[in-house]
């Protein structure tokens, strides 16, 4: 279970995914940062989903971020 605003959710208030994510960005950058920072992935998604529907400033980051990203008609 996990806390939001001071209150436990249960599975079933969870939404399952699946996410396919760059390799070489979750094993070399992310994990190393997990452990530096105490950070896991879920958090991660859980606060920038939040940020990204509230944060407009956030939100208009995200969608100009390209790093990495280069049209090839894939989902990134």
């Amino acid at each position: 279970m996990y806390i939001y605003k001071y209150k436990l959710l249960t599975m079933a208030q969870m939404k399952l995914t699946t996410v396919k994510v760059i390799k070489e960005l979750y094993d070399e950058d992310f994990k190393l940062a997990m452990v530096q920072k105490g950070i896991n992935f879920q958090k991660l998604v859980n606060r920038t989903l939040h940020l990204y529907t509230k944060d407009e400033t956030f939100r208009k980051q995200l969608n100009e971020y390209t790093f990495l990203l280069e049209i090839s008609g894939s989902q990134f």
